[in-house]
This record gives C-alpha cells, structure tokens and sequence, in this order.
C-alpha cells in the first residue's frame, strides 16, 4: 500500500494568520515544526494503518517548508516547486494507492482559517462545473481521473465540512476551529498529532484503488477583485471572459484543468502590483 500526502500549511496546528506561513518569518519558523508534526502523525498513522510507502508532497507557497530531519525514517518527501500537478504530484504514476489532504485550508470567498484558492489573495471565487472550489474539490478530481480516493484531510472545522463534498467517505480531523480568517481556536500539537494518527490509522483501510474517473468535461470559472487581473488570465490560450472580473475555460481533463488553473494563476499573480493589487 503506497500512500501519497499532500502537505499544505495553512490548516496546520496554530496557523492562524499570514506571518505563521509566508517563509522566513519568525512565525512561520515556528510553525513549520507544527507543520511536520501534523505531517508525521499521518504518515506514522498510515503506517500503523498497514501502509507500505508514504510519500509526502510538499504543497506550500515555496514548497520547502517542512522540517525532513523530523520526520519517520521511513518517509520520503518531494519537496521543491515547479511539479507537472503541484499539489498533487506523484499521484500520476499509476502506483498510489489513496491521497491525503493534510493542512487543508478552505476555498476564496468563503468562510475559513486563511481561506484562499492558490493565491492568498486576488482569487474572490472559484468555481468548477458552476460548484464553487477548494483546492481540496480541484485536487480531489485530478485524483480520481487516476483511480485514487482522498482517504483523509486534516485542517481547521470548515475545512473537514467542505470535506464532505468531495471526499464524504474520507476521514476528517479538525485541528482548530475556525473564528474568522486570522483566527481560530486552536488544539496543542500533543492532541492533534494523536488525532491525525489515529485517523490515518483508520483511513489506511479505504485506500483502495478505484476505476479512473474519465468521460467528463470541465469548467473552471475564477473571479478576481481586480479588472486588470482578469485580463491578464486571458492570456492563456482557452481563457475567456464569462463575466465582470471573471474568466472561465473548459478542458477535457482535470489533468488539463488543473495545469490551465496553475497557468492562470501564475501569470496573475505576477500582475499584481504591490499596493493596489
């Protein structure tokens, strides 16, 4: 049994506002050992569970985040930027047999501790085939196009609700729960890691691989605060407007939809201009 764990930061024990997870920060310092402390309890559940490989995928901002001396002996970590499907890397090659969310956050323009899709701001809403995303309900589509189903996420409360549309079967652990965006009641990292453990240990018994999900077409829409924002996403071949300041393309895979959103993104952010956006 090979698991796959997608490892974001902003569901993460104590994280609860920007300086926690932008890198070099003293905060974030702090947090990333909060952060590979949530990552080992799955990975250490999983093996409890039966697993013969975890593989953890770093999936944060500059991607080199967690602390690798931290963890299980028995780990591997892929860890760096600029990957074919980013947060999901690895789950492609035909070998994973289920996907972990951990340190999932929930979608822009909803509700949730650091809320956001893929950029932490700019991004007001996304929406796939007209149900609005999380990174959570994109990942979990580019997983099932593989045959892999997410058998775990870990975040803030709303997180695991958001959870339950895309992965109702899953095992879910909330490690805060959520007071606004920059603020959250929060459990030590003793009692999470213990619960993500266990729940890993339970989740081992749902990775079982399924057929691929094929057969469907696409739609991703994306709102942004800013005009200029938009007209910058239609640079990329197959982005159109649909809307004020929002565009939507449509693609035959979410392996497709997935890289076309990432291609958005980056050519997005990069037109974002440091006061006014």
């Amino acid at each position: 049994m090979k698991i796959l764990v997608s490892a974001d930061m902003e569901g993460a024990t104590g994280v609860t506002w920007p300086g926690d997870v932008l890198p070099g920060t003293p905060q974030w310092e702090r947090c990333r050992a909060l952060f590979t402390s949530d990552v080992n309890a799955a990975a250490l559940g999983f093996f409890d569970g039966g697993a013969d490989e975890v593989v953890v995928n770093e999936a944060h901002w500059s991607m080199r985040n967690l602390l690798l001396e931290r963890l299980d002996d028995r780990v591997q970590m892929l860890t760096g930027r600029h990957k074919s499907l980013s947060m999901v890397e690895g789950v492609q090659h035909g070998d994973v047999d289920g996907i972990a969310f951990v340190g999932y956050h929930t979608g822009a323009g909803t509700e949730g501790v650091l809320a956001h899709t893929y950029l932490a701001n700019s991004i007001t809403g996304v929406w796939l085939n007209g149900t609005r995303a999380s990174e959570g309900l994109l990942n979990a589509h580019v997983a099932a196009e593989y045959g892999v189903p997410v058998v775990l996420v870990t975040g803030d409360d709303l997180t695991c609700v958001d959870a339950r549309g895309y992965a109702p079967g899953a095992r879910t652990v909330a490690v805060k729960d959520h007071v606004s965006r920059y603020a959250a009641v929060c459990r030590t990292p003793a009692r999470t890691a213990a619960d993500i453990r266990a729940a890993a240990a339970g989740a081992a018994a749902l990775a079982v691989r399924h057929t691929p999900a094929t057969g469907r077409s696409w739609t991703v829409e994306l709102e942004f605060d800013a005009a200029h924002l938009a007209a910058a996403a239609t640079v990329v071949p197959g982005v159109a407007p649909s809307g004020e300041r929002r565009v939507a393309y449509t693609s035959a895979t979410m392996y497709e939809g997935i890289r076309t959103f990432k291609a958005v993104t980056t050519i997005v952010s990069a037109a974002v201009e440091e006061q006014y956006g």
